[in-house]
C-alpha cells in the first residue's frame, strides 16, 4: 500500500527585493517514487504547474545551498524570518519563491517517518516490474 503526504502552503513568489506575491502552492510526497517531491502552484487553476526534484535536495536546502541547473534551494531570511528560497528556472523564465522554513521542515520530518533516508529503494517495486517487463515478452 502506498501513502502519500501533502501540505497546503502559502508561498511568495518574489519580483523584487522588495515587492513579492502570495501563490497558493502545495507539497506532495509519495512512497510509491520515494525519491522524489512535487511542488505545484496554481493549485486551484487548471494550469496547474508542478515542479519535480530529489526529496533530498530540498532537505539539504533547508540548511545549506544545494543544487545546480534548473533547481537550486538555499536557506534565508525575510523580514526577520527563516524561509526556504527555491530559485527554479525552466525554458519558460525563472521564478525565485520562498516558504516558511516551519512549514517545510514539517512536512519533510512526516516523509522522513514514513520513508527514512536510505530505505527509498524498499518502496519500489523493481522485481515486478523486471518480472513483468519478462513476461509480457514471452
Amino acid at each position: 500500500m502506498h501513502t502519500e503526504v501533502v501540505r497546503d502552503l502559502e508561498t511568495d513568489l518574489v519580483l523584487s527585493p522588495e515587492h513579492s506575491v502570495p501563490i497558493p502552492a502545495r507539497l506532495t510526497y509519495r512512497t510509491e517514487d520515494p525519491y522524489a517531491v512535487h511542488l505545484s502552484f496554481h493549485i486551484t487553476s487548471p494550469r496547474q504547474v508542478t515542479w519535480t526534484f530529489s526529496r533530498d535536495l530540498l532537505i539539504e536546502g533547508v540548511f545549506r545551498e544545494a543544487g545546480e541547473g534548473d533547481v537550486q534551494i538555499f536557506p534565508g531570511k525575510v523580514d526577520g524570518r527563516s524561509v526556504v528560497c527555491l530559485a527554479l528556472s525552466s525554458p519558460e523564465g525563472r521564478a525565485l519563491v520562498t516558504v516558511p522554513v516551519k512549514e517545510v521542515s514539517g512536512w519533510l520530518e512526516r516523509t522522513l517517518r514514513l520513508v527514512a533516508p536510505g530505505l527509498e529503494g524498499q518502496w519500489l517495486a523493481l522485481d515486478e516490474a523486471l518480472e513483468e517487463l519478462l513476461t509480457s515478452g514471452a
